[in-house]
């Protein structure tokens, strides 16, 4: 019988490839590895153990963790007994932990470590359909006595004892199991109100990776690693599906602060990032260079942009001339090649950004130094991704094309609307929310966008976040931040001017990098706010502000812009978890920064109520001071 959903994916690689490496993970320094065999194995015992709890077909697990392989095998054997996973933001707070646990109905959680055990425990009276919380990782939990407790590896041995008693169920499970079974519940980030949970079905995850498959070289043998979160569905995408139908190893690291070190050891054949990793790697190679020799610098200035040249010429299907061709060999020689050995890309057939736009210059400097680097796009509600650039058809500034079984198509008003297999079955327990978001088949993405001459998908911004300045003027707010994002030394901004005068812009500083910057300034600094007020930084980035100008038209150009006093937080719910500006709400609490913006005021006093993980919360009092930003002239 043909593989259709997860699991028996799952059971066709243990058959067929019993002894392949299919998923690792480094725990004390050293590489622990399981056989699609071992893996088939785990999850038959887990599964096991989930059904002799009590949990049934139509049941949730609600999954609490960083990227581990019991993440994965737990969502497999979730699926295996006819259940579904819930992946949570192993960051989230108690109280979105309960909305979504509470929300989902789920049954019993998976708890990573002591740390997520806590969350749980802390909200249990407000989660009264949990019968289990499953924690991993025992250390510190020794004296726990709660009788909502038990380790994996209990209820691991559990399966194993159902399995003695009752040879072959969960082979007789698995077979059970429909395309049309819910395989994933993902909630949305909530940008504009509760987040949503997001029902996907195993045939819509089939036909994603189906999609996929007609345009990627992907193979068993691959390497890739899994460290974006679990919640999000571009890790279940990849992860967990991708890995499953195609067979290739999937790395978990030893923890999210080695990442980058783990990615320089596996050397990945492909991954797949959000904008800000992207941002975040060019924001380092650009403070290591401003550290390095002179004479390397020289180099690096001088053959980088060689590299951006050779870079669009090539996605242009320009001709190189053979001078171009010599200084581009020297690049790779001296700059190109060292660089992606040192990112971890000596192996990359592909690389991908997706979840929001990035930014031209970062985009265009990866291909640059040869990587080669696609745009994705795509949303929870249609399996993750449905549009990518192919290897030879990559144009800066759009995402692509459709998958072969993705249709694709504008409405009159410019909204982006798909349909096809991948589209999801609708909001889990929100039929209204469902019927809004997929009309006569055709699901609505709420993103506005156009297709260029070649027949790429252009995205412009969210719908309802394209505005209009006083006179008329039209711009794209996103699209402003993510060009002032290429700087090293900005980490978020928020543009502004809804009705207003001209734009404005809220900034965040990266606090490492203008850190190092400082300290070779010989600028002294205590706290975040402090830095960040420093008039010397206010210079620093008024220069990033005014390069981002020469780009833009003269009409939509930033004319003021404050630092903020503190960065924007999923936990002051200013951003969602996956790091997009909930725009209303920043709107609401940075009223009158923003009306300072508009005044004729050089500074703004503010206090602000900030929330710490744990839950504490602290008050910050200080005044933030409103810069001027001469505009551009922009030749025509």
């Amino acid at each position: 019988m043909a593989a259709k959903t997860l699991p028996q994916f799952l059971v066709r690689n243990a058959r067929d490839f019993p002894h392949e490496v299919a998923i690792r993970e480094k725990e004390y320094g050293i590489w622990q590895q399981w056989t699609w065999a071992q893996y088939l194995q785990e999850v038959r015992d887990f599964a096991l153990g989930l059904v002799a709890l009590g949990f049934n077909a139509g049941d949730k697990l609600a999954i609490l963790s960083d990227n581990r392989p019991q993440v994965y095998w737990a969502m497999v054997a979730a699926q295996a007994v006819r259940g579904t996973p819930v992946p949570l933001y192993q960051d989230s707070i108690s109280r979105e932990l309960q909305y979504v646990i509470d929300h989902s109905d789920a049954v019993m959680v998976l708890a990573e470590d002591q740390e997520q055990v806590d969350k749980v425990l802390e909200i249990k009276e407000h989660l009264p359909k949990v019968r289990k919380v499953i924690y991993d990782d025992p250390k510190g939990m020794r004296h726990y006595t709660d009788p909502l407790l038990t380790s994996f590896v209990a209820v691991q041995e559990a399966g194993r004892q159902l399995a003695r008693q009752r040879p072959g169920l969960f082979e007789e499970l698995v077979a059970a199991g429909q395309p049309e079974d819910v395989a994933l519940m993902a909630y949305t980030s909530g940008t504009t109100g509760a987040p949503k949970g997001a029902m996907l079905s195993h045939a819509n995850l089939v036909a994603a990776i189906a999609g996929l498959q007609e345009i990627e070289r992907y193979q068993r043998g691959d390497e890739t690693l899994a460290y974006l979160p679990p919640a999000w569905v571009g890790d279940t995408f990849w992860s967990l599906a991708a890995a499953l139908i195609v067979g290739f190893t999937v790395n978990c690291p030893e923890r999210p602060e080695t990442v980058q070190e783990n990615i320089r050891e596996i050397a990945p054949h492909f991954l797949v990032a959000p904008p800000r990793i992207w941002e975040n790697l060019v924001s380092q190679v650009q403070v290591r260079m401003e550290d390095a020799t002179l004479a390397k610098r020289w180099i690096y200035n001088r053959l980088l942009p060689v590299g951006f040249e050779v870079a669009r010429r090539r996605m242009e299907k320009r001709p190189l001339s053979l001078p171009l061709r010599l200084l581009h060999a020297l690049g790779e020689f001296f700059v190109f090649g060292p660089l992606r050995d040192h990112l971890g890309f000596r192996r990359i057939r592909s690389a991908y950004t997706g979840g929001a736009p990035l930014g031209p210059e970062v985009f265009l400097f990866f291909r640059a130094i040869g990587v080669n680097l696609k745009q994705v796009y795509g949303q929870t509600e249609i399996s993750g991704v449905s549009c990518i650039h192919r290897d030879d058809d990559v144009a800066l500034g759009t995402v692509g094309k459709p998958f072969p079984n993705v249709e694709v198509q504008l409405t009159e008003e410019g909204e982006i609307i798909a349909r096809g297999p991948t589209v999801f079955l609708g909001y889990y327990k929100n039929p209204e929310a469902t019927a809004n978001t997929v009309r006569d088949g055709w699901l609505y993405s709420g993103d506005a966008g156009f297709f260029d001459a070649n027949g790429h998908l252009v995205v412009i911004d969210r719908a309802k976040d394209v505005t209009s300045l006083a006179d008329g003027t039209k711009f794209a707010p996103q699209f402003i931040e993510n060009k002032l994002k290429f700087s090293p030394y900005i980490k978020e901004a928020v543009a502004v001017g809804q009705g207003r005068p001209y734009v404005a812009a809220m900034i965040n500083i990266d606090m490492d990098n203008v850190g190092k910057w400082a300290e070779r300034q010989h600028v002294a600094y205590t706290t975040y706010t402090d830095l960040a007020q420093k008039p010397q930084v206010y210079e620093l980035i008024a220069r990033e502000v005014e390069r981002v100008n020469r780009d833009l038209p003269e009409t939509t150009q930033i004319r003021r812009f404050v630092l903020l006093h503190k960065e924007l937080d999923a936990d002051d719910e200013e951003i969602t978890r996956t790091r997009k500006v909930r725009r209303a709400f920043v709107a609401k609490k940075y009223e009158n920064i923003i009306e300072a913006l508009y005044a004729d005021v050089a500074e703004v006093p503010v206090k602000s109520v900030i929330t710490y993980q744990d839950g504490r919360q602290a008050t910050i009092e200080t005044k933030l001071a409103i810069w001027n930003v001469e505009t551009a002239a922009v030749s025509v």
